[in-house]
């Protein structure tokens, strides 16, 4: 389905569940799109929730700007806003993986009044997260990558991920289900848009996200041990920077792509998450 929003953009997304249930707003990272979040919408939609997951900016064609500075962090907060609004979300359930999990928490520190509760998987808090990274040790070296992206000429490395089927991208997702594999290559194949969601990268500013308040609302952090993006020391720092109910969950010989990897335990904890919480 796409969905109009009233700054104009057109976002793809996916739903389940009655239209008049208890809204979740699920948020995908890179370099991927809604379908990591295909089992855990189906189940929420089960459980009577309005499960909707979008794919972002960038990753959706109506709503790819071609300047890099359209995709900086509140943009992107704006997006999960503008989104909520279309719908007609007043306040929802808020879920993030990977990016994702970052502007989860953007939106859910900057904009509290909106968000009831919030999970995570696999992305500490930005404030954790740049700590960690400015100590100089294991979380610097795990987030090279990111260094690559900001560094690089814009388009070259996106054609380098797309050269021979996407053999780049199609390394990336060892591990994971091949129709799901086969999505994301096609949609990231699709003209600018691997060199837009690389423009997360280049738009990021590690101060300004650093500078997101603490979440307020019941938080469920998920962390995987085998994570190769995210190390431990972030990971247990984010428990100071939530204020409200609070529960982390580490996952034991489980990589990053936690929501596919870990389908039904994350599903699982998600859930007990929202029925824990539900005011």
């Amino acid at each position: 389905m796409d969905i109009d929003t009233a700054d104009g953009w057109t976002f793809r997304a996916r739903a389940a569940g009655p239209v008049d249930g208890r809204p979740v707003l699920l948020l995908h990272g890179f370099p991927q799109t809604s379908r990591c979040w295909a089992s855990q919408v189906a189940a929420l939609g089960d459980a009577g929730y309005r499960a909707v997951a979008f794919d972002q900016r960038g990753y959706s064609p109506g709503a790819r700007p071609p300047d890099p500075d359209r995709y900086a962090p509140d943009e992107l907060v704006a997006d999960v806003l503008a989104v909520a609004d279309a719908f007609g979300f007043e306040r929802f359930d808020l879920v993030g993986h990977d990016f994702g999990g970052s502007v989860a928490w953007m939106v859910a520190g900057h904009h509290p009044d909106r968000v009831r509760t919030l999970s995570i998987a696999s992305t500490p808090h930005p404030a954790a997260f740049r700590n960690s990274y400015r100590e100089g040790g294991e979380q610097n070296e795990r987030s090279g990558y990111m260094r690559s992206f900001r560094e690089a000429a814009r388009g070259s490395l996106e054609a380098d991920l797309l050269a021979d089927d996407g053999a780049g991208l199609r390394f990336v997702f060892q591990g994971l289900d091949g129709d799901a594999v086969e999505e994301y290559v096609a949609a990231l194949a699709e003209p600018g848009a691997l060199v837009a969601a690389v423009d997360w990268y280049r738009s990021m500013s590690g101060r300004a996200s650093a500078a997101t308040p603490p979440a307020p609302m019941p938080t469920l952090y998920v962390w995987s041990d085998e994570d190769p993006a995210i190390g431990r020391s972030a990971a247990e720092a984010t428990a100071s920077l939530v204020t409200g109910p609070y529960r982390f969950e580490e996952l034991a010989g489980v990589g990053h792509w936690v929501p596919e990897l870990a389908a039904d335990r994350f599903t699982e904890l998600l859930l007990h998450h929202l029925a824990a919480h539900p005011h």
